[in-house]
């Protein structure tokens, strides 16, 4: 089986030829601009290629929803140019081929669930945190869909006294994105991420806000494991603080054989940050067969 992948990114656009095995043969990465300079490249890498589907995993918002007048359409995202842009009908007109269509964060949980180390079970979470925070969810066994995808990185959290940073979020004072995604980091300290390594306030203060967020997560989708990943996760040394501080704020509430070890319930991504691009093969696989 021939598939089509496409990691639709704010900064970049990742397109690659793999199989049903998660098997990239072929990848490329371009620069995201406008549709108008940026699709045309895109389609150009996948046409010729003989694919039999092709999937996306898109930065968002997006409209996920098939009886929606605008499914697959990329739809009030910060990123202006694309605004209300149907880019799975850009793909599909061209191409010809199934399109199978999720956000990215969706992507790289089906990518760790399909092929990754959550595979075997039932429900995982994906939580991307980098230049903003996404989440992927999937729960016995699919991808969760409601009146549109999740949005985890905006829930709200309780900002630490000590913390006088307001904030980068342009529509929460205190969400996870606003408060722990990159730029937050860089905005309360005054330098990026790597060049905080060794400040351990830091990373106390990061690992308290992502600690509360997953304690969230556990309490309302109830995840076999939790799954980190993005720049911000290469600290190595925010994983045990991470798991630490959960622990604490989870106070005993819950037991279950899972929460018994921390080290195999929140863990990093498995996948050598390919989880996107074959989150997004499964995505186009999962179309065709349809």
């Amino acid at each position: 089986m021939v598939l089509g992948a496409l990691e639709a990114g704010g900064t970049k656009m990742v397109c690659a030829i793999g199989n049903e095995n998660g098997e990239i043969k072929e990848q490329i990465s371009i620069p995201t601009q406008t549709p108008e300079i940026t699709v045309p490249k895109l389609l150009e890498f996948f046409e010729g290629k003989g694919i039999e589907a092709l999937g996306i995993g898109c930065f968002g918002p997006i409209d996920v929803n098939r009886d929606s007048e605008t499914y697959g359409y990329i739809t009030t995202t910060p990123k202006l140019a694309w605004q209300n842009y149907n880019i799975v009908g850009a793909f599909k007109d061209k191409l010809g081929v199934p399109v199978g269509f999720d956000t990215d964060v969706n992507g790289s949980a089906l990518g760790e669930y399909t092929w990754g180390i959550a595979k075997g079970l039932h429900s995982c979470i994906y939580i991307t945190i980098g230049t903003g925070v996404g989440v992927g969810a999937i729960v016995d066994g699919r991808l969760i869909h409601g009146m549109m995808h999740p949005e985890g990185g905006h829930v709200l959290l309780n900002r630490l006294p000590q913390d006088t940073y307001k904030g980068f979020c342009p529509f929460h004072a205190n969400c996870m994105e606003g408060l722990a995604a990159g730029p937050a980091i860089e905005g309360r300290w005054g330098k990026k991420a790597i060049e905080l390594a060794d400040r351990p306030e830091v990373w106390e203060m990061e690992a308290e806000y992502i600690a509360q967020a997953l304690v969230d997560y556990t309490m309302t989708l109830s995840p076999q494991r939790i799954i980190l990943g993005g720049g911000v996760m290469h600290q190595t040394q925010l994983l045990p603080l991470v798991r630490e501080k959960f622990k604490a704020l989870l106070n005993g509430y819950i037991k279950t054989r899972e929460l018994e070890d921390l080290d195999t319930y929140i863990v990093v991504q498995s996948l050598d940050d390919k989880q996107g691009i074959m989150g997004a093969l499964k995505l186009g696989m999962m179309e065709l067969e349809r």
